[in-house]
């Protein structure tokens, strides 16, 4: 079986640059070809001098992409653009007030927006954001994922990349890639520990570039993280975009789902569908004994979907491996195993909905 263009690219993501980045993300792979079992193709710097330091990450790259199976023979070569430095792009400025919009707009090449929320934070809500995008790429879907929690953004270390995306204008901002899916932070234009400290009209101008400024391309579904609560960002998403609806992720315990109902009830007034309610952390199985317990309650989330009158979406149990899965930056709905396919069960049943 042939090697594809894709599979190429995806070996070449793994070169990474030493001053940061890769050979793809950088731009810098050109006239690439596969026909059969070789492929050729060419790494373009800036300058001679860069070149010729360049010799140590050719010969990964060529390495990396003859270890693909069925390929043969690779060539790669380098060579320079140009005797000058290219210029330095101009300065990505992100906040600020946001700009006059008569109402919600469908954002160019996006087919669906799904809002996952909570009423309150603790109960899992960015962990379920990044496996259901990652569950949804797995079944063939086009994913974007934005990270909206602008005070405290956590996509970056889950779904892990760190490298700053490119803005080649100053406006334009290029999303990077990981696990089948687009995905843009504002975590990834911080400094590592740095705080957003911004009053609302900051956070809205922050969130409405975030939505119209980055080049998602054509995706079946953007999902959107939140920030727990009912507040700026929440508000300024209805406003701005055209929602298919939300999720909404609680514990079973009484004390969280008396936040969901307040997020539950901020959608419902802001006229945006709730697409049903996920209960997480249902169940936790002893890795031991093998004993089921139910450390935050059971139940409790189908039953208040129930009485709501919302459709209930599943359980997702507690797992150690989640929370390992989350913090090395590989989601666990990428893998295999019960929660794999408790997340692979929940995209299965937006996709079977037409909400995904």
């Amino acid at each position: 079986m042939s090697v594809t263009k894709d599979e190429v690219v995806a070996a070449l993501e793994r070169i990474s640059l030493p001053d940061g980045g890769n050979l793809v993300s950088r731009d810098m792979i050109r006239a690439l070809a596969v026909e059969s079992d070789a492929v050729r193709f060419v790494i373009e710097t800036a300058t001679p001098e860069t070149a010729r330091g360049m010799e140590p990450v050719r010969a990964a790259a060529e390495a990396a992409v003859r270890r693909l199976p069925g390929v043969t023979n690779v060539s790669a070569v380098l060579t320079a653009h140009g005797p000058a430095q290219k210029p330095q792009p101009p300065n990505l400025k992100i906040g600020g007030h946001p700009t006059p919009q008569a109402g919600p707009e469908k954002i160019a090449g996006i087919d669906r927006i799904i809002a996952v929320a909570s009423g309150k934070g603790g109960v899992g809500k960015s962990t379920l954001a990044s496996n259901l995008a990652v569950a949804l790429a797995r079944q063939g879907r086009r994913v974007g994922l934005l990270d909206a929690d602008i005070y405290g953004p956590s996509q970056p270390r889950m779904m892990g990349v760190s490298e700053r995306p490119a803005s080649p204008d100053g406006k334009t901002i290029i999303p990077l890639k990981a696990h089948g899916v687009t995905m843009m932070s504002l975590g990834l234009l911080l400094k590592e520990g740095e705080a957003v400290i911004w009053r609302g009209p900051m956070l809205m101008g922050a969130l409405q570039q975030l939505l119209t400024q980055v080049a998602w391309g054509d995706l079946d579904v953007l999902i959107v993280d939140l920030p727990p609560g009912t507040g700026d960002v929440q508000l300024t998403l209805g406003q701005r975009a055209h929602l298919t609806g939300a999720i909404v992720v609680s514990t079973p315990q009484d004390v969280a789902l008396i936040d969901a109902r307040r997020a539950i009830d901020m959608f419902s007034k802001m006229k945006t569908p709730v697409l049903g309610l996920v209960e997480n952390m249902s169940s936790y199985i002893c890795p031991n004994c093998k004993h089921e317990a139910h450390i935050f309650g059971h139940g409790g989330v189908r039953a208040e979907a129930e009485a709501l009158g919302v459709p209930f979406l599943g359980e997702i149990p507690l797992a150690l491996e989640v929370r390992q899965a989350g913090d090395s930056g590989t989601p666990i709905a990428a893998g295999e195993g019960p929660v794999a396919e408790a997340y692979a069960r929940l995209a299965a049943r937006l996709v079977a909905g037409g909400m995904a």
